[in-house]
């Protein structure tokens, strides 16, 4: 029993990894994308109302995905360290705590707020730049 709790904690990371390689993959093609239309619209010479539009409604969907990928980037950090903490316990019990080192928790927690990080800096960026091209 033991074993398949074991193999389906690790099922749980692995989904848990996929997911938040989607959530930053993801957040940060659009904002690349959104920086990119935005930036060519606002440089182009003869801006209308719809000139506005595009950048607006860029802007908010930046917005919009940004928030939706860090939250779930914050939930899939809570996810993985409950899923950690289970492994970590279940290999005490069975004496084998020893060979997984603990300090890997505050690292996983670091790599979280790097790709947070990353995900707003490229989302402010995106909002940005083509207002100063503008």
């Amino acid at each position: 029993m033991v074993e398949q709790v074991h193999d389906h904690l690790l099922d749980e990371l692995r989904t848990n990894t996929k997911t938040d390689t989607v959530f930053v993959l993801a957040a940060i093609l659009l904002n690349l994308i959104a920086l990119a239309v935005n930036s060519i619209v606002a440089s182009e010479s003869d801006r209308s109302a719809d000139t506005y539009w595009v950048i607006g409604l860029f802007a908010l969907l930046v917005i919009a995905v940004n928030t939706v990928a860090t939250a779930g980037l914050l939930k899939g950090r809570q996810t993985r360290t409950k899923l950690l903490s289970g492994l970590i316990r279940m290999y005490e019990d069975n004496g084998v705590a020893g060979y997984y080192d603990t300090t890997l928790l505050e690292s996983y927690k670091t790599r979280y707020v790097l790709f947070i990080v990353t995900i707003l800096i490229t989302g402010v960026l995106a909002l940005a730049i083509p207002l100063i091209v503008l």
